[in-house]
């Protein structure tokens, strides 16, 4: 009799959390493909929110590394997903970038995706290697001869930054693509490139650790990773806001009350403090979206990003 009275306990406390539990949907694993290497900024990011929304929605997050083609080898690979649990962690490239980049494109970021969340930005910093004779923008802008430029790869926002900086100065720095940040980072402190735009999170340990010296932020204000770096546009370089950003998305595919399950868990994940704080160790700023106001910044990052494309004359078969 004992033994039964505590099955029965145990029963009913068993049914009792089964009803606190949130529900959630499925139990399937839910997948985040990061379009960049492993390391990189995105997957830093695409990480952080995996752990969180694995958390969030009691349910296994993976995040898998789908590099190639300035991410988007990785994007096409989600547009095309139709299994209900595969996100991705889009950026400023594959989605603002790349659809004026590349003449031909697999997929179209406002048919294909739909935002679920807005992790943040960042201004990305002009660094030079410490032992550089240049010490601010006007040095750089007064460099003869030849000057080469770094960055994580075709189509990346350091290598449009990189070439609206040769707009704006009246210059021919020429560009120098490498397969990752990392690698770019590694030839800059080796002295065989001359500068290049990248994440504060990236480049600042290098900075404090005098390998590096940082130049300009190149948003319309300041990083606050490094609050100490003027902008360019404070250096007199007109017209030079371009950041870094980071977006989770959704298949347009995906059943809309799964997506809007996971938009909402999103939303309360990029709300948790630890979150915000994690991000921001990594230089990155959230800003609060609602639904209208993702798509309505998604427009106008392609339309901004487009002209800087066009403005650059670069371009990638």
């Amino acid at each position: 009799m004992k033994r039964r009275l505590l099955l029965a306990g145990t029963l009913l406390a068993a049914g009792a959390a089964m009803a606190q539990a949130p529900s959630q949907g499925s139990s399937r694993p839910l997948k985040i493909v990061v379009p960049f290497g492993a390391g990189t900024s995105t997957d830093i990011v695409g990480r952080i929110l995996a752990d969180a929304l694995g958390r969030q929605l009691g349910v296994a997050a993976i995040v898998e590394n789908k590099p190639g083609a300035g991410g988007s080898i990785g994007s096409e690979q989600v547009a095309r997903a139709s299994d209900g649990q595969t996100l991705l962690m889009g950026t400023v490239g594959t989605h603002a970038i790349n659809p004026s980049l590349y003449k031909r494109l697999a997929y179209q970021p406002l048919r294909d995706f739909v935002p679920l969340g807005f992790a943040g930005a960042t201004p990305t910093l002009l660094v030079v290697p410490a032992n550089s004779p240049w010490k601010s923008v006007a040095d750089l802008a007064a460099a003869t001869g030849n000057v080469n430029f770094a960055s994580a790869g075709n189509g990346t926002s350091g290598h449009l930054a990189g070439e609206l900086l040769n707009v704006r100065l009246s210059k021919n720095f020429m560009h120098v693509p490498y397969r990752d940040g990392a690698q770019a980072l590694t030839e800059l402190m080796a002295g065989n490139v001359q500068f290049m735009f990248y994440h504060p999170a990236a480049v600042m340990p290098q900075v404090r650790a005098g390998k590096l010296r940082a130049l300009g932020a190149s948003g319309a204000k300041r990083s606050a990773a490094a609050p100490d770096v003027p902008t360019l546009m404070e250096q007199g370089v007109k017209d030079f806001d371009l950041v870094a950003w980071f977006m989770l998305y959704a298949p347009s595919s995906m059943p809309g009350a799964q997506r809007d399950r996971l938009r909402e868990a999103t939303r309360q994940v990029l709300a948790q403090p630890e979150v915000r704080e994690k991000l921001a160790q990594q230089g990155i700023e959230h800003a609060e979206m609602n639904a209208e106001q993702l798509d309505a910044f998604a427009r106008a990052e392609i339309a901004k990003w487009g002209e800087a494309v066009r403005r650059s004359g670069a371009q990638i078969d």
